[in-house]
């Protein structure tokens, strides 16, 4: 009997067409970064070509002052999950998570990856909707 069976190859195309899958994917999102894709490219200094933390900011959006920056590791704010980066709503601290992906998410849009801080920070004060951003309490 043949050592390659109908099983065998078809399994070992359904691992071909997975690793091809994953790849792309992989690939894709490094690849469309900063090409104007939806991405804020305003990811450090030189317009996107730092590939460190985002760049740091600060303003009024829709009646409401958003901040963000860089932190230490040490420090309290954004040391958790956000990847050395804290990010505020009116002084009140807006608990940001980046995704292995390079996305990043906020406990108040939890379901809704965007690309920056400043980007999570905006999809919160749309989804407050006025109301007060509440201090989460980290454990």
């Amino acid at each position: 009997m043949s050592g390659l069976t109908r099983r065998r190859a078809l399994g070992a195309a359904a691992a071909l067409t997975s690793a091809a899958a994953v790849t792309a994917a992989v690939v894709t999102p490094a690849s469309a970064a900063g090409r104007g894709h939806g991405h804020d490219t305003s990811t450090g200094p030189a317009g996107g070509h730092d590939h460190g933390a985002p760049a740091p900011f600060d303003e009024v959006y829709r009646g409401r002052r958003i901040q963000g920056r860089p932190v230490a590791a040490g420090e309290h704010h954004g040391g958790h999950h956000g990847a050395g980066y804290a990010v505020f709503v009116d002084g009140a601290e807006l608990h940001v998570m980046r995704n292995a992906d390079g996305s990043w998410i906020s406990v108040v849009s939890h379901y809704d990856p965007v690309p920056t801080p400043r980007a999570a920070a905006r999809a919160a004060v749309d989804e407050l909707q006025g109301a007060r951003l509440l201090p989460f309490p980290a454990n």
